[in-house]
């Protein structure tokens, strides 16, 4: 018998699909426009490497975050109608697919709207001039309001997700621009003062994926609302690679370009605005604020996904608003600022996750092969290996492996397919559940 998350899953029916430009191309690229991916783009990458190779790398890793990360769950996706949840039964298990991807997704998700909510609560406290902290009652009222209203609409769906990433999405886009306008003079005074380019080239592709890692596994979820192919292909190729290009490659040029035209030393995205002054400077807390909104919203809506597929008996709504009511409390204690590092190690799991399910995509010609029985071992041990391989520069290892470790995103997503097709030929691949009836066919 299969367990409650997959024979109670309904597909995705046609009749609530929509176009790439609707759904998911503003969805993801809201998520690169939350001020998180590009506050510190430029730190320690245009000191070594010169800028057009920073650029190639972006585009590299505009490119790779697609094809690699998110190409193959949002075909799964599409071609089934159901979320990654339940895709993933197949590389982990009907029992093994609880944990991974099923939970832990959701957990995740949970974890950084518990970050998120932080540092917007602070960003709204910075523009109104309040110092209150963490624990008062005005940082606590704000944390609420804020996490319970981005709850509410990542609840009710990624057409509403999408609709305010076209609205908000505006936002970051005109004061990236704005800014970069601004710095443009002092570009061409940029000087690498510190020359490895490989180093620079590889920590910019990691940083890049290793924030979009767990996006790229959702893409099931987002999938899942596309019509065809050519949904998962446009919306990916302009709401990732495009995106991409746009909110890190303005904001690196705008940091070396401040530093050689205001002659300062830090590599924050908000000093450079500090620096120009003026009423953009003034606003720019609520504005960071603002842009903070689509990957509010994102996360919830994965959470929910997460939540009410695993846990069918109990309603979205209320599994996700259980889980927000958490991150609210971290977010209001302080905790969550202390978390970065712990999400960032948890989210290093999604790159042999997609790894190891692009592996079982391609092994069965390109489709979903059906939940598979128990625990796929040839799933657990693609995570394990590359795992292990994704947290390598996160250990006490010398600078030099701790240097040619990166892109350690890439390197667990490479080991994590590796590893599921040899033990998957080695027969560790548990056999198929029938499941044809309740897949959508296209």
């Amino acid at each position: 018998m299969l367990p409650g998350y997959i024979s109670k899953a309904v597909p995705n029916p046609a009749t609530n699909r929509a176009p790439w430009y609707a759904n998911t191309a503003p969805s993801y690229a809201g998520i690169f426009l939350w001020v998180a991916f590009y506050q510190f783009i430029a730190k320690d990458t245009i000191t070594r490497a010169d800028l057009g190779l920073c650029l190639l790398a972006l585009a590299v890793a505009g490119l790779l975050s697609y094809g690699l990360f998110c190409y193959v769950p949002a075909m799964l996706g599409m071609k089934t109608g159901y979320p990654l949840y339940v895709v993933g039964s197949s590389t982990f298990g009907t029992a093994g697919g609880y944990l991974m991807p099923g939970l832990l997704m959701g957990v995740l998700q949970i974890g950084w709207f518990a970050v998120g909510t932080f540092f917007s609560t602070q960003y709204i406290l910075s523009g109104i001039g309040s110092d209150a902290k963490p624990g008062s009652l005005l940082f606590g009222a704000i944390a609420v309001a804020w996490g319970y209203s981005m709850a509410y609409i990542g609840v009710m769906g990624i057409q509403y997700v999408a609709k305010l990433s076209l609205f908000i999405n505006a936002i970051p886009l005109v004061m990236i621009l704005v800014v970069f306008l601004k710095t443009s003079a002092g570009i061409g005074g940029h000087v690498v003062t510190d020359p490895q380019p490989f180093v620079g080239f590889t920590l910019l592709i990691q940083g890049v994926i290793g924030f979009f890692a767990t996006a790229g596994a959702a893409g099931a979820d987002f999938g899942m609302n596309s019509r065809n192919a050519r949904d998962v292909k446009l919306g990916g190729l302009v709401g990732i690679s495009l995106a991409v290009m746009y909110a890190a490659g303005l904001p690196l040029l705008s940091v070396a370009g401040a530093r050689s035209l205001f002659h300062i030393q830090e590599f924050g995205y908000d000093v450079v605005i500090g620096a120009i002054g003026g009423g953009l400077a003034t606003a720019m807390f609520f504005l960071f604020a603002i842009a903070s909104i689509p990957p509010a919203c994102f996360c919830a809506f994965i959470a929910g996904n997460s939540f009410s597929t695993m846990i069918p008996g109990v309603p979205r709504i209320s599994s996700t608003m259980a889980g927000v009511t958490v991150a609210i409390v971290l977010a209001i204690t302080g905790v969550a600022a202390n978390l970065i590092g712990f999400f960032s190690i948890v989210g290093a799991s999604f790159g042999p996750i997609c790894g190891a399910m692009a592996a079982d995509y391609l092994l069965t010609g390109r489709k979903w092969a059906g939940p598979r029985g128990g625990v796929n071992w040839a799933g657990y041990g693609a995570w394990a290996i590359g795992f292990g391989v994704g947290i390598l520069p996160f250990l006490p290892v010398s600078p030099e492996v701790r240097k040619y470790s990166q892109p350690a995103a890439v390197y667990s997503f490479i080991a994590g397919f590796a590893v599921y097709a040899i033990l998957a030929k080695a027969g560790m691949q548990p056999a198929a559940v029938p499941l044809a009836e309740k897949v959508a066919t296209r």
